[in-house]
Formats: C-alpha cells, sequence, structure tokens
C-alpha cells in the first residue's frame, strides 16, 4: 500500500521561517504553527496499519490503560500533559510514577519544529549529521575534507575539527565508538581511518599532530582493485566495523586483531548503505542500487554463503537503511522516491525476476524521476508500507527512526532533495512536519535521542539546529553521569 504524502508544491525555500504542518487528527490541546491552508492532508483512518507494528508502537506511546479511561472523552484523544502530571500525583495507575510509555505520550507530541539557528556554516558539502548514542556529541562531516565534532552538553562547543587524510571526493560515513573514544570515517577508497577523538588538542590534522590510523579493507585481495566505501557502523561492543561498499559487498573489520575478518560478495551493484539487526550483531541489513535488501545471519553465513532471506519492492536503488534495533524492523530510503518499512518475517529466499518493470531512462546523479514512474508499484512488494513526498535525488539520502525514548519510534524522518526535512506518522503514514530552511539538498539530520532537537545537514554548508518551539533558550543539558533522564518523566 503507498502512503501519500501532502500535495504541497515546493517553491523557493531560501531561508523561510519554519513551518510545522500537522495531521488534523494531531491535536495536543495547545496552539501550533500549521502548514498552509491549501493543504489537503489525506486522512490518517483510511491508512491505519492493520499490522503487528502498528499495535506495538501505539502500546509504546499510549498511556496507561487507567489514566486514559479517567482522562481521556474519546478513547482515540491523547491526554494532556497537565491531566497526566496530575493523575500521577493522585496515583490514578496506581503505579505512583509514568511508564515509558506514558512518557512517550507525552514527549511525542513536542516536535523539533521551531527555528532553526545555525550550530555551522561552511562554504562546502555537508554530507553527514550524527548524534552520539547519549545525545552529548554531534558530529558534522563536510566535502571539503572537516570533520567536525562538537560538544552539545557545553554550548556546542567545538570539540575536534578533524581534517580527512587521503580525501576522495567526500567524506562517505563516519562513526562514532559506543564509548566515545573514537571516530571512524570512510571515503571513496578501500581504506577507512580511525582517529582519537578524547585527545585535548581540538585540531585533528592527519599524522601531524594525532595519527589516523588507516584500516584496509581490500584485505589481500589478488587482483588489487579499489573501491570506496559508502557506509560504515561500529559494533555495539565497538569491537567490530561493518561497512557497504562500490564493489558490491558488505565487510567485517575486527578492530582489536587488526585485520579483515568478512568479506560477502552480496549484491549486484553497490551496497549504499548496511547497519546491525540489533544488538547481538549477529544478523545484518544491507540495501544496493540493485533495488534489494538483504538479510544476512552470520551464525551461518560460512555454511551457506547466502543471505538469510531477500526484501523486495523498491523499484529504483536503495540509498539507506536504518534498523529499529529489534531484529525485525527496518526501513529503506529509495530512489524511487519512497520509504518503504520491512519485517524480515515477510522475506524470501530468492529475488523474483521482474523484467519490464522500468521501460524508462532515468539517472537520479541529474534528471528528475519521471512522472509516469510515481504510480508505479512492484508486483511482488513485500513492504510493510511506504511514505511518499520527500525527494530523493543526486546524493544518497538518510532515513530514521525517531528515537525510542521520547517517541516510542513512533516517526520516520528523512532528508530531502527539496531541501526540507520530513516527519512522517510511522502508523498513519501522514505528513506530520516538514522543515524549511536550507537552499539545497538535505543529505542527512538526526535526532537527540533524549531532547525534541534535530539537527540536519545540508549542501549549502548549513549545519541546522531545531528545538521544540518555546523561550527561544537552549534547554539545559548535563553531562552523562548525571543526567537524570528519568526523574522527570517517570
Amino acid at each position: 500500500m503507498f502512503f501519500r504524502a501532502w500535495n504541497t508544491a515546493i517553491g523557493d525555500m531560501g531561508y523561510a521561517l519554519s513551518r510545522l504542518e500537522l495531521d488534523p487528527d494531531y491535536d495536543d490541546g495547545e496552539s501550533s504553527p500549521v502548514g498552509d491552508e491549501n493543504d489537503s492532508p489525506q486522512s490518517s483512518s483510511q491508512i491505519d496499519l492493520d499490522h503487528e507494528i502498528a499495535q506495538e508502537t501505539k502500546l509504546r506511546s499510549a498511556p496507561h490503560e487507567r489514566l486514559k479511561r479517567g482522562l481521556a472523552r474519546k478513547e482515540d484523544l491523547l491526554v494532556s500533559p497537565v491531566k497526566m502530571l496530575a493523575a500521577r500525583e493522585g496515583n490514578y495507575s496506581g503505579r505512583g510514577r509514568f511508564s515509558a510509555a506514558d512518557r512517550c505520550h507525552i514527549l511525542n507530541r513536542y516536535l523539533p519544529v521551531k527555528g532553526p539557528s545555525v550550530v555551522d556554516q561552511l562554504t562546502t558539502r555537508a554530507y553527514v549529521s550524527q548524534f552520539s548514542n547519549d545525545g552529548s556529541l554531534f558530529v558534522a562531516a563536510f566535502q571539503g575534507s572537516h570533520i567536525k565534532v562538537y560538544n552539545a552538553e557545553m554550548g556546542w562547543r567545538l570539540q575536534k575539527n578533524i581534517l580527512a587524510k587521503s580525501l576522495r571526493w567526500t567524506v562517505t560515513d563516519t562513526s562514532l565508538s559506543p564509548d566515545k573514544r573514537f571516530l571512524v570515517y570512510a571515503t571513496m577508497s578501500p581504506t577507512v581511518n580511525i582517529v582519537n577523538i578524547g585527545s585535548a588538542a581540538t585540531e585533528s590534522h592527519a599524522n601531524v599532530t594525532e595519527i589516523h590510523e588507516g584500516l584496509e579493507f581490500s584485505g589481500d585481495d589478488e587482483w588489487g582493485h579499489s573501491f570506496g566505501i559508502f557506509s560504515v557502523k561500529f559494533s555495539n561492543d565497538g569491537k567490530e566495523l561493518l561497512a557497504g561498499s562500490s564493489d558490491d559487498s558488505i565487510y567485517v573489520y575486527d578492530i582489536e586483531a587488526n585485520k579483515l575478518s568478512l568479506r560477502i560478495q552480496a549484491h549486484t551493484s553497490d551496497v549504499n548503505s548496511v547497519c546491525f539487526a540489533d544488538e547481538a550483531g549477529h544478523l545484518i541489513y544491507s540495501g544496493s542500487d540493485d533495488n534489494l535488501c538483504k538479510v544476512w545471519d552470520r551464525r551461518c553465513l560460512r555454511s551457506k554463503g547466502k543471505p538469510a532471506g531477500v526484501l523486495m519492492g523498491h523499484l529504483e536503488g536503495i540509498t539507506f537503511l536504518d534498523s529499529r534495533n529489534d531484529g525485525r524492523y527496518f526501513i529503506s530510503n529509495g530512489k524511487d522516491q519512497t520509504i518503504k518499512l520491512w519485517d524480515i518475517r515477510k522475506m524470501s529466499s530468492n529475488a523474483t525476476r521482474t523484467p519490464g518493470l522500468r521501460n524508462y531512462e532515468w539517472d537520479y546523479r541529474w534528471m528528475d524521476y519521471p512522472l509516469r514512474a510515481r504510480n508505479l508499484k512492484h508486483p511482488c512488494d513485500q513492504s510493510v508500507s511506504t511514505y511518499k513526498g520527500h525527494s530523493v535525488l543526486r546524493t544518497l539520502i538518510r532515513c530514521y527512526f525517531s528515537p525510542e525514548y521520547s517517541t516510542g519510534q513512533k516517526y520516520i524522518y528523512t532528508g530531502s532533495h527539496d531541501y526540507c526535512v520530513y516527519i512522517y506518522d510511522l502508523v498513519s503514514g501522514a505528513q506530520v512536519a516538514r522543515l524549511m530552511h536550507h537552499k539545497s539538498t538535505v543529505r542527512d539530520c538526526s535526532w537527540h535521542p533524549y531532547y525534541p532537537t534535530l539537527v540536519s545537514s545540508s549542501f549549502d554548508g548549513d549545519i541546522a539546529k531545531w528545538e521544540f518551539p518555546g523561550n527561544g533558550e537552549n534547554p539545559i543539558l548535563m553531562n552523562s553521569s548525571t543526567r537524570p533522564h528519568r526523574r522527570y518523566f517517570e
């Protein structure tokens, strides 16, 4: 089933004021900026998913049943924060505190839509924007070799300015180690560099002030071919690196042994994105320009040498994957201008050939997506749902689930070629926000794991920070050792 986003014309974005476009069913009882009068959103009641993930998402963000029955007039209405707090004090639930779902019910309505304020601006394209797992650090990578690490807990002070070593075209991806001591960065080469960002020096020049150690992913390849790495991720324990490359392969690098431990000839075209399915690290998801998503189980890979399953549905190449971190669901951004939600229990053992599906000439690097292709549907689409409205052109634009702590992963958000950041409701598919500021493609964006703050990076060189509407002041952030997240919401 295709979800159509609001049919809103995108004109000259410029440095316009941010606008929040809300689903009419999304009402928190407070005044909020709204979209244009001409916007005509599709009723969410018509496209609700009759699926397990819909129920899971609602359970993650619904208040306790006793609170709901006692405070909400209708079953589907949101309970106001004031009533929720009063009910907690009155112990309506019998628990004396908020549950995780109660907390998300309050927090997931406060979208980061105010602003933005510009964190930094360079004269070169911004490719990557990523918060650390605890939100204390933020990494931005630019085409002109700069990789900047900001301390988000100390007024966004620049903590490290890294100049990439042996840059080829651009920094394609970065990843912070779980302990935040090391950062790896990839370019269009088979070498991934690792830098210690825990040192005191702000400036980091390769082999001058600090060593950028090169991790060679080509291994002992007898052909000595060259390739580029599009995607690199630390494992949850920080001992391995997972990478996807332009030679159609997936790589796993053992950091402790300092050697390549696994190469999978995974696809028939570029592997643009890879990620772990969950914290265990046994399952790997991959997405490629061959239009396929694949699931790999490392526990049986050596004996079978094949993927655990294949997922079909995209009509064009896949630019990015993000896991729900539950070993079951993930999303993918595609050059067919859609995000798709996948359940790996629906995967098949082999890809079904669908000849004649594409009867047009098109290159996403310089052409607009053909109008006649916009309503096409893959005859063997295995996705759970599809989200449309944003634009995926010119570069490998990224998409993500919203944070579990504050939203229960209720939303999906993505950059876009039309200079905006889009936020979709996971269950209904409705577009609940479109953030407008940038003057060029938004390639990446990152939502703070705890606070209503989202940072976007664009080809206009801006790193822009969006927050929830308030008094204009930044929230007071505490260091990770003393941050009492639960105290305020349970």
